[in-house]
């Protein structure tokens, strides 16, 4: 045998899953198409969001790498609805593209048990059976053998790109697509689907006039990503903000019929969430404007990205509509917008380890899975080098309850629901968002990190010493006065915030900002996170309820026919699961625990 463990690509789905394969201790190959492109941003050159930076912070504290190279690239930070309730707060970062991907090589390069190899995969090998993965084929002639792999090919399997009538096999402009293993895959057996993202243009710095746009400057102070410091220092840049208007409209609707999403050529289906600016102006006839937010790319490049106008319109078209935009009538066009459709593969395919139904001890992460976002990927690609490692060591998978984690949610999602569209995950996805808030994902994941060897002891001895702060404010709130009540008490006022508590309590300042900010969110939401932690019990019986892999859904009477088939085909790991499938009885919920909680263990649920 080569290796323990094979990842396909080198994008933020393989990073994570290499990573941890070669950290539990594994023999890991990671194959790429190139060296060059590891962990490139190719669209966006930001990492976290709403929700998103929540993902972040939990891939950081199961012991991922995701958090440590957006600290050390980030050009601007901000929490996002800081004014708002904790459950929709999130960081984001604008990232040094080229630093970020640089940084993520190395990371890999000076990781041990890991080696990295430049060739394209165009087929999967199985046993005489073949039911089981035991290597990969590539396009050099490679027969590579491994216990278990993970495949991560983000847009590339059988990629291929459109501006307006000119289309081509990429992955992204002017990169090759993997050609030959969406056809391979097909052939044994894998429900493949195709989908479609899209990027905009990049305009030099230089060519626009930034004083007709409005400034949007980051947060003053920085906080880290990762749980693994208090502090990070980085250089900081400015994004701005302007808008189309009723000229940018009226070139796109004279030119819609170029559109290769309205001619045909694309068949794959969109994100909702992100529409193409041709996508907005059809869709939404009467919004007068949409718009833009002009991001730089790097400390070190000219390159600025036009987020929220990604499109696939002909160049001439996306020169004519980017000049009539105010602040860009003269910007200089340094790459096109463009779309690219690649091959996924059905999720509903997957148990939720993330291993592959149709053939044992193969893993699939991110685009892949019919994902979108380079964060989505990350958490998936986390979890599928956990899961790959667990196999090998014969261990049970790890998996995260919507109660836990983002990537709980959605991989669960995923796995029992599927997807038609790139899935992007939203606050609104998860019921228990009170519970999952990007602050606390130490307290939630950290344990779990190193129960399957990726943390540290000395972490655990850090959150120790967290929550230990964490109490002493508290206990010091409760002991002092702001006004005329108890100052813990003061601040669950909406109008009353940490900082004023600091004006009268100076000795909060001897405890580091993330711990105050965790206090604060703690008091204030108190009332609605012990609501919530009510209805998370029940949610907790159903999730206990395992089901075994070998349960035979045949052998129950009484279950309705559609019902049966759904259980079977998605093969949901708990009654938790089997509750969320699309189209199930309530009725056959309750047969189905009957057979399930045998003992009557769990009592009433």
């Amino acid at each position: 045998m080569d290796y323990d463990a094979i990842v396909i690509g080198g994008g933020h789905a393989g990073i994570e899953a290499c990573l941890a394969l070669a950290r539990i201790g594994f023999k890991t190959l990671l194959i790429t198409q190139s060296l060059d492109t590891i962990g490139r941003l190719s669209c966006n050159p930001a990492i976290g969001g709403l929700s998103k930076g929540n993902i972040v912070r939990e891939v950081d504290a199961l012991g991922g790498e995701m958090a440590h190279l957006i600290d050390h690239s980030m050009i601007q930070y901000r929490i996002l609805n800081r004014r708002r309730g904790p459950a929709v707060q999130a960081p984001r970062a604008q990232a040094d593209k080229f630093t970020y991907s640089r940084l993520a090589k190395e990371t890999l390069e000076g990781q041990p048990n890991l080696a990295l190899f430049m060739d394209t995969v165009v087929d999967i090998l199985l046993d005489k059976k073949g039911k089981t993965i035991v290597g990969v084929k590539t396009e050099r002639g490679h027969s590579i053998s491994a216990k278990v792999v993970v495949l991560t090919t983000g847009t590339f399997m059988d990629g291929r790109i459109f501006i307006g009538e000119y289309d081509a096999p990429n992955g992204r402009l002017d990169e090759p697509a993997a050609i030959g293993l969406g056809s391979a895959l097909r052939a044994k057996g894998f429900p493949l689907g195709r989908m479609k993202t899209g990027t905009p243009a990049r305009v030099h710095a230089s060519s626009l006039d930034f004083d007709r746009m409005e400034l949007q400057d980051g947060d003053p102070i920085l906080m880290p990503f990762s749980f693994d410091y208090d502090t990070v220092e980085r250089p900081m840049l400015p994004c701005h903000i302007t808008w189309t208007n009723e000229e940018t409209h009226k070139i796109i609707r004279r030119n819609i019929h170029r559109s290769p999403l309205y001619g045909g050529k694309i068949v794959g289906l969109g994100p909702r969430y992100c529409p193409s600016i041709e996508d907005k102006v059809v869709r939404f006839p009467d919004r007068d404007r949409h718009q833009i937010f002009v991001e730089p790319e790097g400390v070190g490049t000219q390159e600025m990205y036009l987020n929220g106008i990604s499109s696939s319109l002909p160049e001439d078209v996306q020169w004519d509509y980017i000049h009539s935009i105010v602040g860009l009538e003269h910007a200089q066009i340094m790459r096109p917008g463009y779309a690219v459709e690649y091959d996924y593969i059905d999720p509903l395919n997957l148990f939720a380890s993330l291993e592959s139904m149709h053939v044992g001890n193969l893993f699939i992460a991110g685009q892949t899975n019919g994902t979108s976002g380079y964060e989505e990927a990350a958490c998936q690609g986390l979890m599928a080098g956990i899961n790959a490692a667990q196999k090998l060591k014969g261990e049970e998978p790890l998996i995260l309850s919507r109660n836990e984690a983002y990537t709980g949610v959605l991989i669960d999602d995923l796995v029992t629901l599927g997807t038609k569209e790139p899935y992007r995950m939203f606050t609104s996805r998860a019921e228990y968002r009170l519970n999952l808030r990007h602050d606390s994902c130490d307290q939630r994941l950290t344990q779990k990190g190193y129960d399957v060897g990726l943390q540290k002891e000395e972490n655990l001895l850090r959150l120790k010493t967290k929550l230990e702060k964490i109490e002493a404010v508290k206990d010091l709130l409760g002991k002092r006065k702001y006004g005329t009540k108890v100052a813990s008490d003061a601040l669950k006022m909406p109008e009353v915030t940490m900082e004023d508590l600091e004006v009268v309590i100076p000795e909060l300042y001897d405890f580091e900002q993330p711990i105050r900010y965790q206090v604060e969110l703690d008091v204030k939401y108190a009332g609605y996170i012990n609501r919530q932690d009510r209805q998370v019990s029940r949610f907790e019986k159903l999730e206990s309820l395992v089901i075994p892999a070998t349960f035979d859904y045949d052998k129950i009477e009484g279950l309705s026919a559609e019902s049966r088939e759904k259980f079977k085909k998605i093969r949901p790991h708990s009654v938790g699961q089997a509750t969320r499938i699309s189209g199930v009885r309530s009725g056959d919920i309750a047969i189905l625990i009957i057979h399930v909680d045998k003992g009557g263990k769990h009592g009433k649920v």
